[in-house]
């Protein structure tokens, strides 16, 4: 058999076992389909996280973010400190009739404030409104899975243990505050009662120099 005649029996093979299989249809938007949990549906946002570090909007091949911040001052939180100055986002818009959905963005941000979730319907009429603005992005933090569960023989993360270490030191430095004002107080009223017997004491001497002139 030739080349091209076998590449057709090889076809028509898989044509007649799928006319022998039945079909199914996905019953949508009655039924919505099982998406995996890795889906990239929409980008939620995080406003608190973010620092308009600006490195989603550089690192975004479609050029489909758009930022606008302003600063402000701090006050010093104690005396005798400087004034510092941060960053107040005012603007973060998405554009999803250009975006890539490359989650470029979302693996470049260092402070976790972008996320996937797998929410897909947000078709619109007008095209305008596919740029979604920083509120709702936000609201679609709602819609972003869990984090998986991490495996029970791993190594603990660093930022978990070195949060573990502090408080554990805090805890440490407060019970031994605490251990050590009773014993300052029970010291400070032996000092007292001592200071008070000198007193009397001194008192007795001089009602008995008194008395002998």
């Amino acid at each position: 058999m030739s080349r091209w005649g076998k590449g057709l029996v090889d076809g028509l093979r898989v044509t007649w076992r799928n006319l022998t299989r039945r079909s199914v249809t996905a019953q949508y938007p009655d039924a919505m389909p099982e998406l995996p949990p890795r889906t990239r549906g929409v980008i939620a946002l995080i406003e608190e996280n973010c620092t308009v570090c600006m490195l989603c909007a550089r690192e975004c091949p479609a050029w489909c973010i758009y930022i606008d911040s302003h600063k402000e001052t701090v006050p010093p939180k104690e005396e005798g400190q400087r004034e510092r100055s941060r960053n107040v986002l005012d603007r973060f818009d998405i554009d999803y009739s250009i975006c890539m959905y490359c989650s470029i963005c979302v693996e470049a941000c260092p402070f976790d404030a972008l996320h996937w979730s797998p929410e897909f319907e947000y078709a619109e009429f007008d095209i305008r409104d596919l740029t979604h603005d920083k509120e709702r992005l936000r609201e679609w933090m709602w819609t972003v899975p869990a984090p998986p569960a991490l495996d029970e023989h791993a190594e603990e993360p660093k930022e978990l243990t070195q949060a573990r270490r502090a408080a554990e030191k805090t805890a440490a430095e407060r019970s031994a505050a605490e251990q050590g004002e009773p014993e300052q107080s029970e010291t400070g009223q032996s000092e007292t009662g001592q200071s008070e017997t000198g007193q009397s004491e001194t008192g007795r001497g001089a009602a008995d120099g008194d008395q002998s002139q």
